[in-house]
C-alpha cells in the first residue's frame, strides 16, 4: 500500500550503533527495516522499542554478504512499505571475529566499500549512511564518498585523533559536506570523542556541519 511516510533500512541493527539508529529513525518519523544476521532475540527488541515511536518495523534476517539474500531483503523492504529513502550500512573491516581462529567465518572483503558504489549506482534515488571510517580502505572509501552523490559518511567507531591523515584534510574541504558525526559510545568516552575532536581546528562552520547539520538535512531531520 502507498505511503507518504519515509522508509529506511539500518544493516546490523540488534545493537550497538545500528540499535542506535533505529530508534533515532523511529522517533524522526521513519518506518524501519531492522537487518540482522543471527541476534533474533535483541532485533525483535529493537522493533519492539521502535514501534513505540508510532512507526511500523520491519524484521529482515539477512547476511549482507550474500548478495543474493541483500537484494531479496531490499524488495522485501519495498513491498512492506513501498518505498525506501535511507540504508544505514557498515563500511570497513569488522571487529567481529578479529584474532580468533578463522575469525568466526567473517571475510572482510565482504565489507570493501565497492559494495556500497555498486548499490548506490543500482539505487540513486536511495540516500545510503556508510558507517565507521571504512579502514582498511580510507581512500576507497572517500572515492564512493565524492563520487555518489547519494553516498554519505558517518564516523563512529574510531578516536578522531587516529583519522588517516588525508581523511583529516578532506573532512575539512571536499567531504564537509558529507560527514556526519558517530560517538560508539559506551566503548568511547563523549568526553574524550569531544575533546578530540575540537583538536582537529576545523572551523566552526565546518563541526556545525559534521555535528548535526549534515545529518539533518540527509535525513530530513
Amino acid at each position: 500500500m502507498p505511503t507518504t511516510k519515509r522508509a529506511a533500512l539500518v544493516t546490523g541493527a540488534a545493537s550497538g550503533i545500528g540499535r542506535a539508529a533505529v530508534l533515532a529513525l523511529a522517533r524522526a518519523g521513519y518506518d524501519v527495516a531492522i537487518n540482522y544476521s543471527r541476534s533474533e532475540k535483541e532485533a525483535k527488541a529493537v522493533a519492539e522499542d521502535a514501534g513505540r515511536s508510532g512507526v511500523r518495523t520491519l524484521l529482515c534476517r539477512c547476511d549482507v554478504a550474500d548478495e543474493a539474500g541483500v537484494r531479496a531483503m531490499l524488495k522485501t523492504v519495498g513491498d512492506q512499505f513501498s518505498r525506501l529513502d535511507v540504508l544505514i550500512n557498515n563500511a570497513g573491516t569488522t571487529g567481529m571475529g578479529a584474532g580468533l581462529p578463522g575469525g568466526m567465518g567473517a571475510r572482510i572483503r565482504h565489507a570493501h566499500p565497492s559494495a556500497i558504489d555498486d548499490l548506490a549506482a543500482d539505487f540513486p534515488n536511495l540516500r545510503i549512511v556508510m558507517a565507521h571510517p571504512g579502514w582498511p580502505w580510507v581512500d576507497e572509501t572517500t572515492a564512493v564518498a565524492l563520487h555518489k552523490g547519494n553516498v554519505y559518511w558517518e564516523m563512529s567507531g574510531w578516536a578522531p585523533k587516529y583519522f588517516p591523515a588525508s581523511l583529516k584534510v578532506d573532512m575539512r574541504a571536499r567531504l564537509q559536506d558529507k560527514i556526519i558525526f558517530g560517538s560508539d559510545y559506551p566503548s568511547l568516552p563523549y568526553a574524550r570523542i569531544l575533546t578530540e575532536w575540537r583538536e582537529l581546528g576545523y572551523p566552526d562552520a565546518v563541526m556545525e556541519k559534521i555535528f548535526h547539520a549534515n545529518a539533518e538535512r540527509i535525513l530530513g531531520l
